[in-house]
């Protein structure tokens, strides 16, 4: 990953968890609330031991459902707000994300994921793929989804969250996982402060003499209302699908076969490309940095390059579904992965791919 600097270059080893806590801080979040679970307590041990001496208010609530509940009225009120769990947590937390969404309010949300289904385990899974993308919760909504792919990303993304949870006025979740909750890296942390509050001019703050009252709610009776607030939310996700695809490239140029991976998997991918290369086979990877919106638009181009595409997850297979929409059957897509806190190794990829290759040859003979 290409190292970034600010204008302190100062490095530091940190842990993931402890990297986006710290960014979180220097965010200048006016609260957290959350609830402890593996493997992602750190990030609120973190912060109950740093915001005390610095900015901010941090709250363990009672539970999971409490805490997207003190998010939901905390965003009500115009606060630059965040939580953060585990998959089991995360699913608790689905009826008020469903709410906050409606309601258009920002906030960042962080899943440090778990191997599940089920409590599951506490080793490193992207199992929650589906849950985060395609709206865990009721209702017609979507959360901006980031997913990084190293511990400098885990801070970058809590700025970028903000951003676009801000920008767009809807919920956004760091989609990341165990392993680089707990990997220690090199990060450099961007500069506290540098990411300014925004106005919120519709908060429920109090009325005052020049506007009338401001009302936050996803309670919508009429069936006329809750259809103009549902063309509002559509409207609003065709922008964000339309300004704000990430993806990164290697070596895409000439690649015959592309893999697509998100977050711990794609820098599994990213060694089996150098070895496929080695070994004459001309690998590329595409890594999705928002999960929604999807770069279903590049990984169509892109089909009209290569033999096949494989899509690599921590899953049973959820992303190869979006991955086999963009390309339209333009070529065939596989999958592979491993469950259940098992992580594939560059070796296991790049066995797959040979596999795939040597079954075609034989077809062709």
């Amino acid at each position: 990953m290409e190292e970034k600097k600010n204008k302190n270059g100062e490095a530091k080893l940190m842990k993931g968890n402890e990297a986006l806590a710290e960014a979180a801080i220097r965010a200048k979040i006016d609260a957290y609330f959350g609830y402890p679970i593996t493997p992602q307590s750190e990030v609120l041990e973190y912060l109950e031991r740093e915001i005390p001496k610095r900015s901010g208010l941090v709250l363990q609530a009672e539970s999971e459902i409490a805490s997207i509940n003190m998010i939901y009225g905390a965003a009500g009120a115009g606060a630059r707000v965040m939580t953060s769990s585990s998959g089991p947590g995360i699913s608790l937390m689905q009826e008020g994300l469903s709410y906050i969404a409606s309601a258009q309010l920002p906030c960042l949300v962080v899943n440090v994921v778990r191997g599940g289904p089920g409590l599951g385990t506490i080793q490193p899974s992207q199992g929650d793929y589906f849950q985060a993308v395609k709206g865990g919760g009721h209702g017609d909504y979507h959360l901006i989804v980031l997913a990084p792919a190293s511990v400098q990303e885990m801070a970058d993304f809590v700025f970028e969250g903000f951003r676009l949870a801000e920008k767009y006025r809807n919920p956004a979740m760091i989609l990341t996982d165990g392993a680089l909750g707990q990997m220690m890296e090199k990060v450099i942390q961007p500069e506290e402060g540098s990411l300014p509050k925004i106005k919120t001019p519709w908060a429920t703050t109090g009325k005052t003499k020049d506007r009338d009252h401001n009302i936050i709610t996803s309670l919508f009776i009429k069936p006329e209302e809750m259809e103009s607030v549902n063309h509002q939310l559509q409207e609003k996700y065709r922008k964000i699908e339309r300004d704000e695809v990430r993806f990164e490239e290697i070596k895409t140029n000439d690649a015959e076969i592309i893999l697509v991976a998100f977050g711990l998997s794609s820098r599994i991918c990213q060694k089996t490309v150098d070895l496929g290369r080695e070994k004459g086979i001309k690998i590329g990877l595409l890594r999705p940095i928002t999960l929604y919106p999807y770069p279903y638009k590049r990984l169509n181009e892109l089909a009209d390059q290569v033999d096949f595409m494989m899509s690599v997850e921590m899953n049973a297979g959820q992303m190869v579904e979006d991955v086999k929409l963009a390309v339209e059957g333009k070529v065939p897509v596989y999958f592979t992965g491993r469950m259940g806190g098992m992580i594939p190794s560059p070796d296991d990829v790049l066995h797959e791919i040979e596999s795939i290759i040597e079954k075609q040859n034989v077809l062709q003979d």
